[in-house]
């Protein structure tokens, strides 16, 4: 039996994902309530092709509790935030997650910690609570998940993984788990190898984000359309630029490089510089909002609406949305504006200025920045009535009231 801690946006598709191909799966979390609604037989977020993997894993059994279980597997799925002020990791989760697994867990059970985390993590913080505990027993090992919201479920079968174990027999085992449903290449390394792989993969991104993001500031001063520029020298052919956009979310691209910073301070200063440029673009679109204004007569708006509340198109997840940044310095920065936000994906409230209707959205507002780009907006300019449009993710086609980067 593999027992699932932590069932999130990565634990809970883990243990359906096992479940439904054969491994008996008990899922724990200490959110009674997420317990309670997976057990009435419903899921806790959107995401295609979830329900079915969902209906699945209930028919091959699979058990969700708050409680931990005695067992031989564990997979640890919990959140790794980071210190503001140092940026190094925050491994409070994956540690007492660790401690309580130790109450429970069988002789030479093998303890897997998904979570990603910095790399030495394992060795710093969670080998000395084995210590502590007198387990020297346990075999830990390091699986990190490399799936992305919108495209889990496929994602979770056909991406490659990484297994990082103190053994190569330990590591074998652990790719049998996994090949129960993974058909991507399993590589084993070692634990801290798996670790650093994973947050240079995500800090890949986020340099490389940070260059489109930065291109877009030089073409906007130059007097140049950025998205011409990069169609043009993508053309090249080891050339291959992304798109600007209005910030970075996730609880990936945006957390996990300042581990790295966090850690080597005084030599990731590209990676702290690139992270600082995504920051920044909150505040680089409110003020391509005031020029907006301020070229269609505007002083002092009504209202002001932000279309998308979730940190990319076509999810419900908000973590270190772009949006909620700016939602703060538009109540800071607009004098005398009102703000509203309206996002189709997210039907729970999780600010006081969101409403959950187009039609009480678009009322009343002067200007429109679209910050997500769901399909519902794609090329459809003509959805917000002629309004003053925003587009920093240049999702809706050009028109009159279009206001790109």
């Amino acid at each position: 039996m593999v027992n699932v801690i932590g069932l999130g946006y990565i634990g809970l598709p883990t243990a359906l994902m096992m479940s439904s191909h054969g491994v008996k799966v008990v899922g724990t979390d200490y959110n009674q309530d997420l317990v309670a609604t997976l057990n009435a037989g419903q899921t806790t977020f959107e995401e295609d092709g979830l329900d079915e993997l969902f209906a699945q894993a209930l028919d091959s059994g699979i058990q969700f509790s708050s409680e931990y279980q005695v067992c031989s597997t564990y997979i640890i799925s919990v959140p790794t935030p980071y210190d503001k002020e140092s940026k190094k990791i925050d491994p409070c989760y994956v540690v007492s997650a660790v401690k309580t697994v130790l109450d429970y867990a069988e002789k030479d059970a093998v303890v897997i910690i998904e979570s990603t985390v910095s790399p030495g993590t394992v060795d710093r913080y969670v080998r000395p609570v084995l210590t502590e505990a007198c387990r020297t027993d346990i075999n830990l090992v390091h699986a990190p998940e490399r799936i992305i919201p919108g495209n889990m479920v496929h994602e979770l079968v056909s991406n490659n993984r990484t297994i990082g174990a103190d053994s190569l027999d330990v590591g074998k085992e652990v790719v049998a788990l996994y090949s129960s449903f993974c058909e991507g290449e399993i590589s084993i390394t070692d634990i801290k190898t798996a670790e650093m792989s994973k947050v240079v993969e995500n800090t890949f991104r986020a340099v490389n984000i940070a260059f489109s993001n930065e291109l877009a500031k030089i073409c906007r001063q130059g007097g140049m359309d950025v998205s011409e520029v990069i169609e043009i020298a993508n053309k090249h052919p080891r050339v291959n630029i992304l798109n600007p956009g209005p910030g970075v979310g996730g609880h990936c691209i945006p957390v996990d490089p300042w581990f790295l910073v966090g850690d080597y301070p005084e030599t990731a200063s590209l990676i702290r510089t690139a992270l600082k440029t995504n920051e920044s673009m909150p505040e680089y679109v409110l003020n391509r909002t005031y020029e907006a204004m301020r070229e269609n007569g505007i002083d002092s708006p009504g209202l002001v609406g932000i279309y998308g509340l979730t940190y990319k198109g076509d999810v419900d997840d908000i973590r270190e949305s772009p949006t909620m940044q700016m939602i703060e310095l538009m109540k800071r920065c607009l004098a005398g504006a009102g703000v509203k936000v309206y996002d189709p994906w997210v039907q729970r409230d999780e600010v006081s200025c969101q409403v959950h209707s187009m039609e009480e959205f678009l009322d009343g507002l002067d200007v429109v920045i679209v910050m997500v780009a769901h399909s519902q907006v794609k090329g459809n300019p003509g959805l917000f009535g002629g309004r003053i449009l925003i587009d920093p993710c240049n999702v809706l086609g050009n028109g009159e009231n279009v206001y790109k980067l």
